[in-house]
C-alpha cells in the first residue's frame, strides 16, 4: 500500500503538471524553442530535395552521354587523352584552357612555360568522375559518389552529437526549464502557487515533469522528422533494407538519447532558474563545460551530461577532420560507459540536481519589486 502522504503528493504533482502543460507548450516565450527544434529537420529536407534534383540531373546526363561504370573505373592516371576518349566516349562536360607558369618547371626563372589543361566530366547516373589532363596526359581523377545511407548516417551522428544535443536541445531546455519559476516571477503570478497548501518540493517536481513532457515531445518529434527528412531522397528499397537491419534500433536510440538529454539538461536549468536571477551567465558556463568535454581528462568527462549522452548514441561521431592540429593534440579519450551505467549516471545527476532545486524552492521568497 502506498502511504497516504505519498498519494497526496502524487495527486498534487499531477495537478501542477496539468496546470503547467498549457503554459509550457503555448508560452509566447517558447515559440523560439519550436523554431530551434524544427530548424534541423528543415535543413535535412532541403538537403534531400537537393539530392533528388542532383540524381535526376545525373540520370539525364547519363542517358545523353551513356558510359558504363566499368569503363570509367578502368581509367588510370598517365593515360593519354585519346585513350580515355576511346574508352569512355565524349564527356557531358569539357573545358580546355592554357596555363602559363614562369621559369623552368615553375621555379621562377626563364621565360613563361605554357601548359594545355583539359578537364572532362562523366557520369554513370550515380557518381560523377572528373579527369584532369595536362598536355594530353591524365594527372588527376576525382570521383564524387552519390549519397548512401552509411555516409548520411555518419553525417547525422556528427550533427546530432556536436550540434543538435549541444546547441538545439541545450538552449531549448534553457528556454523551457529556466523559465518555469523565473517566468512566473516576471509575470508576477508565482505567489498563487505559494499560497496553496503544496510543498515547495512537490511544486518543483510538478513543474519539472511538465517541462520535461514538453521538451521530450518537441525534441523527439524533431529528431524523428530529421531522420525521415534525411531518408527522403533514398529509394524505398534502400530505406526498407536499412530499417530491417540496424535502422529501427538507431531510430529508437536517437529518440532515447534526445529524451535523456531533456532529462539531464532540464534538471540543471530548473535549478539554475531557482538559484540565479539571470540564468544567461550560468547557462553560458554550463555550455562551455559541455563543449570542452572533448578535451577534459577522463575523470572530469564523467561530470557532464554530454558524456553519458554520447555513450548512449548508436553511432560514434569522429572529431571534425578540419580541426586544427593543436586542438587534435588536446583531445583526450575515455572509455564510454555501458548503456545501464549511462542511464544510471543521468538518473543520479538528475535526482541530485532536483534535490538541490527542491531545497532552494523551500527557501524561495517572493519580492516582485526586486525582479
Amino acid at each position: 500500500m502506498i502511504p497516504q502522504i505519498m498519494q497526496d503528493w502524487m495527486t498534487q504533482i499531477a495537478a501542477v503538471v496539468r496546470l503547467e502543460m498549457k503554459k509550457t507548450f503555448f508560452s509566447k516565450r517558447g515559440i523560439w524553442v519550436y523554431l530551434l527544434a524544427l530548424a534541423p529537420a528543415a535543413i535535412y529536407l532541403m538537403y534531400s530535395l537537393t539530392e533528388i534534383a542532383n540524381r535526376e540531373q545525373r540520370q539525364q546526363l547519363a542517358a545523353a552521354h551513356p558510359v558504363s561504370t566499368a569503363a570509367l573505373r578502368s581509367i588510370k592516371t598517365n593515360m593519354k587523352l585519346e585513350e580515355v576518349l576511346e574508352r569512355a566516349g565524349e564527356p557531358y562536360a569539357r573545358r580546355d584552357f592554357s596555363q602559363f607558369r614562369f621559369g623552368n618547371k615553375g621555379k621562377g626563372k626563364g621565360p613563361p612555360v605554357g601548359q594545355q589543361i583539359v578537364t572532362m566530366q562523366y557520369t554513370d547516373g550515380d557518381s560523377i568522375y572528373s579527369y584532369t589532363f595536362v598536355d594530353g596526359n591524365l594527372v588527376g581523377i576525382n570521383q564524387r559518389d552519390r549519397s548512401t545511407i552509411p555516409k548520411d548516417s555518419l553525417i547525422f551522428a556528427t550533427v546530432f552529437q556536436f550540434f543538435y544535443l549541444r546547441l538545439a536541445v541545450f538552449f531549448g531546455c534553457v528556454g523551457v526549464f529556466a523559465n518555469l519559476f523565473r517566468g512566473e516571477m516576471l509575470d508576477k503570478s508565482l505567489h498563487f502557487y505559494l499560497l496553496t497548501p503544496v510543498r515547495r518540493e512537490v511544486l518543483a517536481v510538478g513543474k519539472y515533469l511538465a517541462g520535461l513532457t514538453a521538451t521530450v515531445v518537441i525534441f523527439t518529434t524533431s529528431t524523428f522528422l530529421q531522420l525521415a527528412a534525411l531518408a527522403w531522397h533514398f529509394s524505398r528499397q534502400e530505406v526498407s533494407e536499412y530499417l530491417n537491419g540496424p535502422g529501427w534500433g538507431h531510430v529508437g536510440a536517437y529518440l532515447g538519447v534526445t529524451a535523456a538529454a531533456c532529462v539531464g539538461y532540464g534538471s540543471v536549468f530548473l535549478a539554475v532558474g531557482l538559484l540565479f536571477r539571470n540564468p544567461i551567465v550560468p547557462a553560458a558556463a554550463v555550455l562551455i563545460w559541455e563543449s570542452a568535454n572533448l578535451y577534459l581528462p577522463a575523470t572530469l568527462k564523467k561530470i557532464s551530461v554530454i558524456f553519458y549522452l554520447q555513450s548512449l548514441s548508436p553511432v560514434v561521431a569522429p572529431p571534425d577532420a578540419d580541426l586544427p592540429s593543436i586542438l587534435k593534440l588536446l583531445i583526450t579519450s575515455a572509455e564510454p560507459v555501458s548503456t545501464a551505467a549511462a542511464i544510471l549516471g543521468l538518473i543520479l545527476v538528475t535526482v541530485a540536481v532536483l534535490a538541490l532545486a527542491g531545497r532552494q524552492a523551500r527557501r524561495l521568497e517572493i519580492n516582485y519589486s526586486a525582479d
